[in-house]
């Protein structure tokens, strides 16, 4: 499957504005992110879905400009939808009709002949686990059911991104592990680019490898989100002493520290990793002044630490499990 591009990057806006009224759904956005499992995270009302419109070229932005998969979303609209999926949040889906024919019905609007379009459905529909179930009225399906039929007609025409809005809402614990399980397969397994809209901490950490941060209709982060490795990572420690003297004897032996910062305690300490050398320093450090150690972990940034750095707040209405229903 080629999933060559004119273009290294997933999507790219320059001065996005996006204006209903006296809101401002968007304000100066630029971004230009990498091919890659996209997160587009924020709390609800931040313009996630404002933005997705726009990228997916139908919504006109009221100033600047944006790119996907080097197309621009303006004067490209026609010829980029054929190579993007798009999962809405909110169901569309006509009750009187099966999985089998309403999935094979979007290939055909895709471009597709009849044929190819019933065999390239049947494909889908049993990638996204409803094999079993496509020749069974819509109507009759579960929330899960629902959500995997919008998932299937966003892959049916091979495209070379897929845009997810919220594809987890609504759906319970295992529902909701199985969704992202099956998200993470497509990008990793079809090499399928995916950006996934969500309110949800945990999803866009479970499945995304690189995140962009929307608060207000502004970017507040845009950046990968890399865990190091624990051999290389700077190491967080707590100790049961006076830090800076504990401080003062690890610079006698050549490693590098600081205070943790104003959110940790004030005995808590960043240690600069400098191979194995660190570890046997902490431990000399903590012998010769007395102050045992309480706490030692690889200094790791969580997506939440991430969040509440960006937003400031998880007040803003930003979950970390999965809610009943979202926005």
């Amino acid at each position: 499957m080629n999933r060559a591009s004119g273009s290294d990057l997933s999507f790219e806006t320059s001065g996005l504005v996006k204006r209903y009224g006296a809101i401002i759904a968007l304000d100066r956005v630029d971004l230009a992110v990498p091919r890659a499992a996209v997160g587009l995270l924020g709390p609800n009302g931040a313009g996630k879905s404002t933005l997705l419109k726009i990228l997916l070229g139908i919504s006109r932005p009221n100033a600047g400009t944006a790119r996907v998969l080097g197309q621009d979303t303006a004067g490209d609209g026609r010829e980029l939808r054929a190579r993007v999926g798009y999962m809405p949040e909110t169901d569309a889906l006509p009750d009187n009709a099966t999985a089998a024919d309403f999935v094979s019905h979007m290939a055909e609007m895709s471009g597709l002949p009849r044929r190819a379009a019933r065999q390239r459905a049947a494909d889908v529909l049993y990638h996204v686990g409803l094999d079993e179930e496509r020749y069974r009225l819509i109507k009759g399906f579960s929330t899960g059911m629902k959500q995997r039929v919008k998932l299937a007609q966003a892959l049916v025409h091979d495209p070379e991104l897929v845009f997810l809005d919220e594809p987890t809402n609504g759906l319970d614990p295992l529902g909701r592990e199985e969704m992202l399980d099956l998200i993470g397969r497509i990008h990793r397994q079809l090499g399928i680019l995916i950006v996934l809209s969500s309110h949800i901490l945990d999803d866009v950490e479970r499945v995304c490898d690189y995140v962009v941060v929307l608060d207000g209709g502004r970017v507040v982060a845009s950046q990968p989100l890399h865990v190091p490795d624990e051999k290389t990572a700077d190491l967080h420690v707590r100790v049961d002493g006076d830090p800076v003297v504990f401080l003062r004897n690890l610079a006698s032996l050549g490693i590098e520290a600081r205070p943790a910062g104003i959110e940790f305690r004030a005995d808590e300490l960043i240690i600069c990793m400098d191979g194995d050398r660190t570890l046997d320093a902490i431990r000399d450090a903590s012998a010769a002044t007395g102050a045992p150690l309480r706490l030692l972990r690889p200094a790791t940034r969580s997506l939440e630490d991430l969040y509440v750095d960006s937003v400031g707040s998880a007040a803003n209405g930003l979950d970390h499990r999965a809610p009943t229903e979202a926005r």
